[in-house]
């Protein structure tokens, strides 16, 4: 565990994760403080004066031409966490939710938002005692960022809603920041508005779903080279000079990934050996890379986007160096919306691939010489059938979740904000696409270990060797007659989720990419 130091110039992926999945501790940097500092000073000029500026002594949206009065303005900003605190369905994952307040802590710490520095500590305070504000599904437009869940994280701030305690209960706020030692803030000029306008909530899910998705690719390298082993295919179409006339990057890490695992098999090259000699493999082995990499290069470009948002101090208005308070549109989530969306387009697709190949895995027809469904005693046992059915299932799931959020917009405050990114809804269905996928890679890497396992007299590649091993110890069992499957599958979720898959292999290939 390590400590996370928030300054004025953004944060890193790498942190982001550290605080929200790692509970790693926040701290204000000095040169974060004295940009608060400075920052609040203009606006505390801006406020004494009678000329009206947005956000601080106006309402909002749709009500900005109304100039509040001073004796009004605390209440003013009171009244926007209250009123946008209106999210409502299940409860947003205790993860999403300390992402969400670490990255609104990163663009306030910035210095451009005029948040006072006390009220930035207790947002560190916050963090770091565990407290973790109820978030609800539905309330953001993804713009002005995503409004309800921040507002409710706000809310928390001023010791009012309900939290989650560092024990999982759920309490009122303010009860849990008595207990922490922690003063709830009264928010003052802009402050309110300052803790709402951002895209922390969609910006923290891309964040995690990279690092998930980075994960998952590499296990689908490795699921598609026991796959290839398992149908006695050939490895030469991973031979890197093939894949260096197409120079994708992605493209290169998959064939290298599979060629690593397919080192010294026994099983592979056997496809003009049988009694119907193949000419080439089917496109869902063969072109494996091809799908695997193009997936890895949108990946790369999202974090190229993830890593400019988080450099970013997205607020409206903002405080700009030289002194002027200036209104925008930075919280306009479309940049992050779309890469969400891409994202989960490649997940559905390289879930499709995995899915076609389980299935060849299990027909007689196509799995050269393979029993039916990898049946013990077929027609007494159907074997992986219905794990097949399962699979397609989570497939199916996501290539709708495949359709893009993005491309929607419904507008919203009297026709002001009348054109919305949906970036949250966006990081909502990707999440749920990871989650699958994860799944669905499950049960192809238990299709081709017992397809492995299943050919008897060749000896499969020691990285195979040392994937069958693991994945037995930690009860994801082999070939025999039919048992209640469901466990089987979640440990073999297990397996991949928990990176044991990967960490099997490396140890025989060297790291993979």
């Amino acid at each position: 565990m390590h400590t996370v130091v928030v300054g004025t110039s953004g944060t890193t992926p790498e942190d982001v994760i550290a605080v929200a999945r790692h509970n790693a501790k926040v701290e204000l940097s000095a040169e974060a403080l004295a940009a608060l500092a400075r920052a609040r000073e203009i606006v505390d000029a801006l406020a004494a004066k009678p000329e009206p500026v947005y956000g601080v002594s106006t309402g909002f949206g749709a009500l900005a031409s109304r100039h509040i009065s001073p004796e009004l303005r605390a209440q003013l900003q009171r009244n926007i966490v209250r009123s946008h605190a209106a999210g409502m369905g299940p409860r947003v994952e205790r993860e999403v939710v300390r992402a969400l307040m670490f990255l609104r802590l990163k663009t306030v710490a910035s210095g451009h938002t005029g948040v006072r520095p006390s009220v930035a500590q207790t947002m560190a305070d916050v963090l770091n005692a565990g407290i973790t504000p109820v978030v609800h599904e539905y309330g953001s437009l993804g713009c002005s960022g995503d409004l309800a869940p921040l507002s409710h994280c706000a809310l928390t701030l001023m010791g009012e809603g309900d939290a989650e305690g560092p024990d999982g209960v759920v309490k009122p706020a303010g009860e849990l920041l008595a207990a922490a030692g922690i003063t709830p803030v009264e928010l003052r000029e802009k402050e309110g508005l300052a803790l709402l306008n951002g895209t922390d909530g969609m910006l923290g899910m891309l964040c995690m779903a990279i690092a998930d998705l980075k994960k998952l690719y590499t296990s689908a390298d490795i699921t598609a080279a026991l796959t290839l082993e398992a149908l006695l295919g050939t490895e030469k179409v991973l031979a890197p000079e093939l894949h260096a006339i197409r120079p994708h990057p992605g493209q290169g890490a998959s064939a290298a990934n599979m060629l690593a695992v397919l080192k010294d098999s026994g099983l592979t090259g056997h496809f003009q050996e049988e009694e119907a000699p193949r000419v080439q493999d089917a496109y869902s082995v063969r072109c494996a890379p091809q799908v695997n990499g193009a997936g890895r290069d949108t990946i790369a470009y999202a974090l190229t986007v993830a890593e400019r948002e988080l450099a970013s101090a997205v607020d409206n208005p903002v405080v700009l160096p030289d002194g002027r308070v200036e209104s925008n549109g930075n919280f306009h989530g479309a940049p992050v919306a779309y890469v969400l969306d891409f994202l989960a387009i490649v997940a559905a697709d390289l879930a499709s691939i995995a899915e076609r190949r389980t299935d060849r895995l299990l027909d007689k027809n196509r799995s050269h010489g393979l029993p039916p469904f990898l049946a013990d005693d077929a027609g007494v046992d159907s074997g992986l059938m219905i794990a097949q059915y399962t699979q397609a299932a989570l497939v199916s799931e996501m290539k709708r979740l495949a359709v893009p959020a993005s491309a929607d917009s419904i507008p919203s405050s009297a026709m002001q904000e009348d054109h919305v990114s949906m970036g949250w809804s966006a990081a909502r269905k990707l999440r749920t696409a990871v989650d699958n996928l994860t799944r669905v890679i499950a049960v192809e890497l238990y299709a081709a270990t017992r397809g492995i396992e299943l050919r008897k007299g060749l000896t499969p590649a020691p990285a195979s060797q040392a994937v069958i091993a693991a994945a037995r110890a930690a009860g994801v069992q082999g070939p025999g007659p039919d048992r209640f499957l469901a466990p089987d599958l979640a440990a073999a979720d297990a397996f991949v989720r928990e990176g044991k898959l990967v960490a099997a292999v490396e140890p025989v290939t060297g790291p993979l990419a």
